[in-house]
């Protein structure tokens, strides 16, 4: 079996373009799919999936590994998140076609399930990209909260946290402790409560004093509650609050995350298998937290096959915790599938039968909603000086 060729799908998701990686051979009727989304990063990611072409180009598709070590090792240049996404893509898309080749669901090529479901959280609203609820308004927030439980979920992610910089000004942590009550309270003890920091403290002292604001209500854990990169400044934080912490979404390779591991700085992490060289490098990343006792909680707002690729992988690991997902933050989520695993059930996703990652886009759906400049909330992060924020 051969490569042929790689193609790349483009859907427009709003605050996002989603990319689908299909991989191509000379098998009739047989191809794989990826995903290969990174926010407003479209037109570079797709122009790197066309400079990583000619190093696959007649290779045998079953020999994964073989072929992520060509596309990072070749390339010379360390890749990055634009590259390593694109890497990633195509190495789903690859995974996908030695499953239907093989006529198995990809976690049994992962060494079979460990588990009989996977375990979800999602956002308010489910990420409805049209229904945003400002958390300035506590009892709308909460509305919006105990709505999005009642749609099945047991857990779910909540932003608390205003963009700040060094400080953590009195108020804004009183109104976090409020609102963060308050969120508990409608939904009782019987839901999982997630809070994103998006990396907004610039200090450690603020980011402890937000996190000391949200620490009575029990969350799950407090994600990325300061940039990513300073392994050392988040063991320090973890030292100093009752609360377990988690990041990833922004590290990208093993070595990364060892760093992590070492340092004992988190509880969780949170690879994202769009960027962190998908299977290949999501294994060897939750093999790392395994044995430093961290549990993984995949990132992925994402499109549908980012998702049904998280399906596979989290059947298939140990210490897999719960995974994220986003799938109501456009209608056509599930409309431009013509094959789709991700069905919620008693707040989680059955494990698929189906070879390969069980899931198909259906182009001419995908056409309807082609690419288009996104919507970019990040443009939002200005402090009231005037100085740019972190998102």
């Amino acid at each position: 079996m051969k490569i042929t060729g790689i193609e790349t799908v483009v859907v427009n998701a709003v605050h996002r373009n989603w990319i689908f990686v299909k991989v191509l051979t000379d098998q009739p009727g047989l191809w794989g799919w990826g995903e290969a989304t990174l926010e407003w990063k479209t037109r570079a990611v797709k122009g790197t999936i066309d400079d990583l072409l000619p190093f696959l180009i007649g290779e045998d598709p079953m020999r994964i590994e073989h072929l992520v070590n060509t596309m990072t090792r070749f390339s010379f240049w360390p890749l990055g998140s634009i590259g390593l996404t694109a890497v990633s893509g195509i190495e789903q898309a690859l995974w996908d076609i030695k499953g239907k080749a093989l006529g198995v669901p990809v976690w049994q090529l992962l060494g079979g399930r460990v588990r009989d479901s996977v375990r979800v959280y999602t956002h308010l609203r489910r990420g409805d990209s049209s229904a945003r609820v400002p958390n300035t308004d506590i009892s709308r927030f909460c509305d919006a909260v105990q709505e999005t439980v009642e749609m099945g979920y047991n857990a779910i992610k909540l932003g608390f946290v205003p963009y700040t910089g060094y400080d953590a000004p009195l108020p804004a942590v009183r109104h976090v402790e409020k609102l963060a009550a308050a969120v508990r309270e409608r939904v009782g003890d019987g839901v999982e409560i997630m809070t994103d920091f998006h990396g907004r403290p610039d200090s450690l002292d603020a980011a402890i004093a937000y996190i000391k604001a949200i620490e009575p209500i029990k969350p799950l854990f407090c994600e990325e509650v300061i940039q990513p990169g300073d392994s050392a400044g988040m063991a320090d934080i973890a030292r100093r609050v009752d609360c377990p912490l988690a990041t990833g979404e922004r590290l990208f390779t093993p070595r990364e995350f060892l760093e992590v591991a070492q340092t004992r700085a988190v509880a969780y992490i949170q690879p994202d298998l769009a960027h962190c060289m998908g299977f290949t490098g999501g294994r060897k990343i939750a093999a790392i937290a395994e044995a430093a006792h961290m549990g993984v909680c995949p990132h992925n707002p994402m499109g549908p096959v980012a998702g049904a690729v998280a399906l596979q992988f989290d059947a298939a690991t140990t210490n897999f915790v719960i995974q994220e997902e986003a799938v109501g933050i456009v209608p056509w989520f599930e409309e431009i599938c013509s094959s789709y695993p991700l069905n919620l059930v008693n707040g989680a996703w059955p494990i698929p039968e189906a070879p390969g990652l069980g899931i198909e886009i259906d182009e001419k759906a995908a056409a309807r909603y082609p690419f288009a400049q996104e919507v970019i909330p990040a443009t939002e992060s200005v402090l009231a000086d005037g100085r740019i924020a972190n998102w």
